[in-house]
């Protein structure tokens, strides 16, 4: 099965379906840091997303379409950190939505897209599933939304004790993005081991 793992540096979903004997591939504009840049697509990813593909696991940026900075939206003055407030940080989110619907749009049969909870709630449609890391195997919380076109809904399998916010904790630097970008390995290797070709029950 070919699959593109789009905006993903970290190559955790990657390396889980590459794991399974998929001819995965992770696409960013940022180098890899998983290890295998030779499973590294380095461009823009609308630049390959028609070349083909049978599986999508996209992961658009998602700082503008988290309902966790909606304050932001109606200051005016500048943040020290450099953030966008006010108009400027209205239309980054009108350009995050339209990257997102591009995606939904795509022509790749099976895909799944996933983000924190945000307005794409509203702007397209309900996600079909929200689920926690604590599901697969890692004593965390993040609720993550994930819509899904051809594919069945994910199937928790490894449940844990534990509902440490670990991430939302994060220190501010310049990694804190990637690392609260980084897909949870658990969640990855459901990807893998749930979501084939051969599935018939699909959302």
């Amino acid at each position: 099965m070919k699959v593109l793992v789009a905006c993903e540096e970290s190559q955790v979903v990657c390396k889980a379906f590459r794991a399974k004997g998929h001819e995965a591939f992770s696409c960013d504009l940022q180098e890899c840091s998983g290890g295998h840049p030779e499973w590294h697509i380095n461009h823009d990813v609308m630049e390959v997303i028609n070349e083909g593909w049978d599986l999508m696991i996209a992961h658009p940026p998602c700082t503008y379409l988290t309902v966790s900075a909606n304050k932001w939206y109606n200051v005016t003055e500048p943040r020290e950190s450099g953030a966008l407030v006010g108009t400027d940080r209205k239309i980054a989110r009108e350009e995050a939505v339209e990257f997102f619907m591009k995606f939904v749009n795509c022509d790749i049969p099976r895909w799944c897209i996933e983000n924190p909870i945000g307005i794409m709630s509203s702007r397209y449609r309900k996600p079909n599933q929200v689920i926690q890391p604590w599901m697969y195997g890692h004593g965390e919380t993040k609720a993550t939304c994930l819509w899904l076109r051809g594919l069945p809904r994910l199937n928790g399998f490894d449940v844990v004790e534990g509902r440490e916010q670990r991430l939302h904790r994060l220190s501010p630097g310049p990694e804190r993005a990637k690392l609260r970008s980084k897909t949870y390995e658990g969640i990855a290797n459901a990807m893998a081991n749930q979501w084939n070709l051969q599935t018939r029950k699909t959302a």
